[in-house]
């Protein structure tokens, strides 16, 4: 089981200049900022190491510093960008829950505080890649390095290319298939419309099903995720009757259990070659 220890900063007072009105732009006023910060704190609890731990001495001048240097009118933004480069730029850093208090918030009503509170941590997904147009590794390099220049987007692993016959729609040309893992901020919805994006910049047209393109990019899991929408399934919802996925997917992440079916991918890959 994953460690997620905790470290908290509580009630961290800052002066700084975000607000609706444009007087809290100008004036600035204070803010109380609370935040948990998710690791593991084994490793530096038997070696007394604080380079094997979090610093939070830094990580508290990392947000007074944030706050001093940005003006942003909600708390929401304000609470979501400084999440966002913490993860960004604090090594160890596995999530974090945020708390900012605005204790001298302008609504006309006593009031003790007004307060935004989030949680934000890394995600892990797969990605199946596929190409059967033109310069099919160029194309499979273009979405890794679409991935790679992506903001909140690490790439892990990435698997071989193999060439694989085409599926549903079999008069075409053969195709390269991959897979990769990613470490991702973004949503399952968020990462879905920039895989969208990178393939357009490929020019991917979505005329036939199953048809030929140049670029073919899936979400096929993210973390332990179950999600069943028009727009997407996670996990993908044909994977497991898929050699051309299971087997660059293998490669990377052999022992990766499938959320429903409770196999791993070579367990998957193993009865579909049965």
């Amino acid at each position: 089981m994953e460690q997620r220890d905790r470290i908290h900063i509580k009630n961290l007072e800052i002066f700084a200049k975000h607000g609706v009105f444009p007087e809290e732009n100008v004036l600035g006023q204070k803010f109380i900022v609370s935040a948990v910060l998710y690791t593991s704190t084994r490793e530096a609890g038997q070696t007394d190491d604080l380079t094997k731990s979090i610093h939070y001495g830094e990580v508290s001048h990392f947000i007074r510093r944030f706050l001093e240097d940005h003006t942003y009118q909600l708390l929401e933004t304000v609470a979501e960008r400084l999440a966002e480069e913490l993860l960004l730029k604090t090594e160890r850093l596995k999530g974090v829950r945020l708390e900012i208090k605005k204790p001298w918030a302008p609504v006309g009503l006593p009031l003790e505080t007004v307060s935004v509170e989030i949680e934000r941590s890394w995600h892990t997904a797969y990605i199946a890649l596929g190409s059967n147009m033109g310069d099919k590794r160029a194309y499979l390099e273009l979405g890794v390095e679409g991935l790679r220049r992506t903001k909140g987007c690490q790439i892990s692993a990435v698997s071989d290319y193999l060439a694989t016959e085409p599926y549903g729609v079999t008069d075409q040309d053969e195709f390269l298939n991959g897979a990769m893992k990613i470490r991702t901020l973004l949503t399952p919805f968020e990462l879905l419309k920039r895989l969208h994006e990178i393939e357009q910049e490929a020019g991917r047209e979505r005329i036939i099903r199953w048809g030929p393109r140049t670029l073919d990019l899936d979400i096929l899991l993210y973390d332990d995720l179950i999600l069943d929408d028009e727009e997407l399934h996670i996990p993908h919802i044909e994977m497991y009757k898929r050699d051309f996925v299971l087997k660059p997917l293998c490669q990377i992440a052999p022992y990766v259990r499938h959320p429903i079916y409770n196999r791993t991918v070579q367990e998957l890959l193993e009865a579909l070659e049965e």
